[in-house]
């Protein structure tokens, strides 16, 4: 056994990979950006070639020495693997090299806790480190040395140290699953009054390090953190969207997605993702001059099916034409719509373009106008208000004169209700539906 070194972010990374990875190369930079986003000092790299993942320590037992080698040579404090290992396989690394060995996902989760700064970005992050704890209690800390069998007289302080770290880390679970859950009730009930409110809701989404902060910061004043660097901003910041053709709409930056996400912090963050799959338009953000463009637009689509967000509407936003080399320009599909608008970020060029492509989609999105309803249709008022379909209204002894305003999904949805309602409501809107 050994003890578990707290100080010191000496790197040695682990970068194993199979045959045939084109990616390699890519991953392996993307890595290297991890560990350093999280403080680490990286002294080397060793590759290792993974064909079938070797049940003790993922790598085989011989690259596993050479690990082990290298880390007492470069003096590392912690060895950084790219992989999700299982607990028995990360406890058997470290006690083979005699650091501290951390996975993928367990460097993603240490730099989401450094970054997380509002309360319920701190309680989702903690929630998803001590779920990905709760496998690892065993063996990896001195004070559980002394764990033996269960036969009487064998029974050691280390194994009752065990359950008490156990029922520990399950009682503090419990109870930041309850403090999120009552932080995620409040933003659910901002949420549904900004749709109550029938704005546009717009949310930016994209792989790290695409420049989404940079890009909310250059459509609104809201002076949102932008580095370059992975997971600069986690807390999802929500502010007013002004000067468009269809009026304001309402734009919100979430956490930039990246390949191997964790589960546990997938979930942990889904009332924050929330913002994405509410949303009545994604601008998915996309890095130009980025040569792996294509493959990272399908690990965001692939997040974005994970949070139920999958169906929501896309603008494709290519970022960086300053480094591309690329002029800005819109491009349409068949029938006219903006499908993709090419923009710099960072010096301004093409977002009136952008602008204008989200007043064209937000707009035409939308359903907007007059509905005379009779009094006698109580009940499709009574959805109608419910939906946040009514922008504004008046009544007298005719029934009510309203100014619809809702996404066009919203109407369609209420279309497909009683047949008497939905032939009314097609009637009255006409073509608008």
């Amino acid at each position: 056994m050994f003890d578990r070194q707290k100080k010191g972010d000496r790197a040695l990374l682990l970068l194993p990979h199979s045959r045939g990875q084109g990616d390699a190369g890519r991953r392996a930079d993307e890595f290297t950006e991890l560990a350093q986003s999280a403080g680490a000092e990286v002294l080397g790299a060793v590759a290792a070639r993974v064909e079938d993942p070797h049940p003790r320590y993922y790598i085989g037992s011989g690259k596993a020495d050479e690990v082990a080698e290298a880390a007492r040579m470069l003096a590392a404090d912690v060895v950084l693997v790219d992989h999700l290992l299982t607990p028995v396989q990360e406890r058997n690394l470290e006690k083979l090299v005699g650091v501290r060995v951390v996975d993928r996902a367990g460097l993603i989760l240490d730099i989401f806790a450094q970054r997380a700064r509002s309360h319920e970005g701190k309680l989702e992050v903690e929630l998803a480190q001590l779920k990905h704890l709760a496998t690892r209690l065993v063996r990896g800390w001195s004070h559980l040395d002394t764990q033996r069998g269960g036969a009487i007289g064998n029974r050691g302080p280390g194994e009752t140290q065990l359950e008490t770290d156990r029922r520990l880390l399950g009682e503090r679970v419990k109870m930041l699953g309850k403090r999120l859950q009552k932080v995620q009730t409040q933003r659910g009930q901002q949420r549904r009054a900004r749709l109550r409110n029938t704005v546009p809701r717009v949310a930016l989404v994209g792989y790290t390090n695409a420049g989404k902060s940079t890009l909310f910061n250059a459509l609104t004043t809201g002076e949102v953190y932008a580095a370059d660097q992975l997971f600069a901003t986690l807390d999802p910041t929500v502010r007013k969207l002004d000067g468009l053709a269809c009026g304001a709409a309402v734009l919100s930056d979430t956490v930039g997605f990246i390949r191997d996400l964790p589960h546990d912090l997938v979930a942990a963050f889904r009332g924050t993702l929330a913002e994405a799959s509410d949303a009545d338009l994604l601008l998915h953000i996309r890095d130009a001059a980025d040569e792996d463009g294509e493959e990272l637009h399908r690990i965001v689509d692939g997040v974005l099916e994970e949070i139920e967000a999958g169906e929501v509407p896309q603008l494709q936003v290519m970022n960086k034409v300053d480094l591309a080399d690329v002029s800005p320009r819109i491009d349409r599909d068949g029938e006219g719509r903006p499908q993709r608008v090419w923009v710099s970020a960072a010096t301004g060029a093409g977002i009136d373009l952008l602008r204008q492509a989200l007043g064209e989609l937000l707009g035409g999105e939308r359903v907007q106008s007059p509905l005379q309803l009779p009094l006698s249709a109580g009940r499709l008022h009574a959805r109608l208000k419910a939906a946040g379909a009514i922008a504004g209204e008046t009544v007298d002894e005719h029934g009510w004169a309203l100014r619809i305003d809702a996404p066009r999904s919203v109407i369609a949805l209420l279309s497909g209700g009683d047949a008497a309602e939905a032939r009314l409501l097609r009637d009255l809107l006409g073509q608008a539906v």
